[in-house]
């Protein structure tokens, strides 16, 4: 009897915390938002749905291809089941970005929140010059990373590989299904990749670690780079090189930066 009170009066404090009113602020806005997160999704889903097909059209145009290369289906529905893969993960992210803007917009002054972060002996963000110039740079690291990736990552390799196959005797074909994943990842690893000089940053400025940590730490990080490379680019050591090496390169660049203007002493 004693072990069940003991674990009724855990329970009920846990509840009764910070974390636990968290917990039940966040099921109680999903209960009552469930019908429009739904519908947002469905929407989302049927307009990318419509979307893709133009752009995997798009994707695939001759011009963009290297000499000798083909793309392929192996089933007739493979093409359907890549567009409805595609939507369902755009209607994912849509979904995603709401909740965040929402997590923004209401979270700030959230009491629940405000308790847990006090516990933390966190400070919640505000929309200071310094949050927003944050946004910006993510954003524009972002772009910078789509751009190497489409207009130099993606061709190099593409024809590397092509030649790499066509110099042992064989024809080059690609699934569409490969293909386009094959673009989406390296896509992927060049948009987080290019973030690390605005966490790097970040966590100097915010104290989470000092610059003297990341120096000791910096031949661990420089292989947790090439690590992450190896599981975000395709399994051939060009696109690890030439995907670990720019997150490395900001990494240092960012390091530079720190030590010119004392980031992380301001």
């Amino acid at each position: 009897m004693a072990g069940e009170n003991q674990l009724e009066n855990a329970v009920k404090g846990l509840i009764d915390s910070p974390g636990g009113a968290l917990v039940s602020d966040i099921s109680q806005y999903l209960k009552r938002r469930i019908k429009l997160l739904v519908g947002l999704f469905i929407i989302s889903v049927v307009a990318g749905f419509s979307l893709t097909k133009s752009v995997i059209r798009w994707l695939i145009e001759p011009e963009r291809l290297p000499s000798d290369v083909n793309i392929i289906v192996t089933s007739p529905i493979e093409f359907i089941l890549l567009q409805f893969q595609i939507a369902v993960s755009f209607g994912i992210v849509i979904v995603g970005l709401f909740l965040l803007i929402e997590a923004l917009r209401k979270g700030v002054n959230n009491e629940a929140i405000r308790q847990r972060l006090a516990e933390l002996e966190l400070k919640p963000p505000k929309f200071s010059w310094a949050f927003i110039t944050t946004i910006g740079f993510t954003i524009l690291f972002a772009i910078a990373g789509l751009l190497y990736s489409w207009e130099f990552l993606t061709p190099m390799i593409l024809q590397y590989l092509t030649e790499d196959a066509q110099t042992a005797g064989l024809s080059t074909e690609w699934r569409l299904s490969g293909y386009v994943g094959f673009i989406v990842n390296l896509a992927l690893a060049c948009v987080v990749g290019f973030q690390s000089p605005v966490i790097t940053l970040l966590i100097l400025r915010l104290g989470v670690v000092t610059r003297n940590q990341i120096s000791q730490f910096r031949k661990h990080i420089w292989f947790t780079a090439f690590v992450l490379g190896a599981f975000l680019s395709p399994p051939d050591p060009l696109s690890l090189f030439l995907v670990a090496m720019p997150v490395v390169i900001l990494f240092e660049l960012a390091m530079l930066l720190d030590g010119m203007f004392n980031i992380s002493k301001t």
